[in-house]
């Protein structure tokens, strides 16, 4: 890796406290700003054509929108966009907007099998460089009302930060019975196929 790339500034497109998290414990240096994309307006843009956009191409679409909207205000930098997608068959899930709605997700979830996509982009200049997706699947476990409101009171608000309404690295280890795919996928962001690209890219050492 030469000097120059060594100082190569990069930029995590987001606040979220998982992703950051990830690149930190992986000895990523990097910034974090906020894209300010509105995700629920690009999802209704996807979804006015009347036909059920694919979970792959949702979470891609935001992961450009927010890397490319901080690439276009720091266009020296790469900048790291990434996003995730909940899916139960053809349904999408956001992140719930409080606990009672994280409830009623988490009861709809019990005992089914759902979906993660993840995705993640590489942007410089204003404009998208790099992508991949990842998809891992997820079985919860039929765990009983009381299990449930004593994983809410424990877990807290934090469950709001997550589109699945868990966190697998905390308490939500215990909703599932079995788990198929990435680790860093379910966390939200495919971070070895990430790590390879700023390999590639000299960012990181080789």
């Amino acid at each position: 890796m030469t000097a120059e790339a060594g100082r190569r500034r990069l930029i995590l497109a987001s606040q979220s406290e998982s992703r950051q998290a990830m690149l930190r414990a992986a000895g990523v240096e990097h910034e974090a700003i906020a894209s300010g994309v509105d995700e629920r307006a690009v999802r209704r843009t996807l979804e006015a054509g009347g036909v059920a956009p694919a979970p792959e191409q949702v979470a891609r679409v935001l992961a450009v929108a927010k890397a490319e909207a901080v690439s276009r205000a720091h266009p020296q930098a790469l900048v790291i966009g990434g996003d995730q997608v909940l899916a139960l068959g053809k349904r999408l899930f956001e992140k719930p907007a409080d606990l009672a709605a994280a409830r009623r997700q988490l009861m709809e979830l019990r005992g089914r099998m759902h979906d993660l996509v993840s995705a993640v982009v590489l942007a410089e200049g204003g404009r998208m460089v790099w992508e991949h997706a990842e998809t891992a699947t997820l079985t919860m476990r039929l765990y009983s009302p009381v299990f449930l409101e004593s994983y809410l009171a424990r877990a807290g608000e934090a469950v709001c930060r997550s589109v699945g309404a868990y966190q697998l690295e905390g308490l939500g280890a215990q909703l599932f019975e079995r788990i198929e795919g990435d680790y860093f996928t379910v966390l939200g962001m495919p971070l070895v196929a990430l790590l390879g690209e700023l390999r590639r890219r000299e960012v990181l050492a080789i």
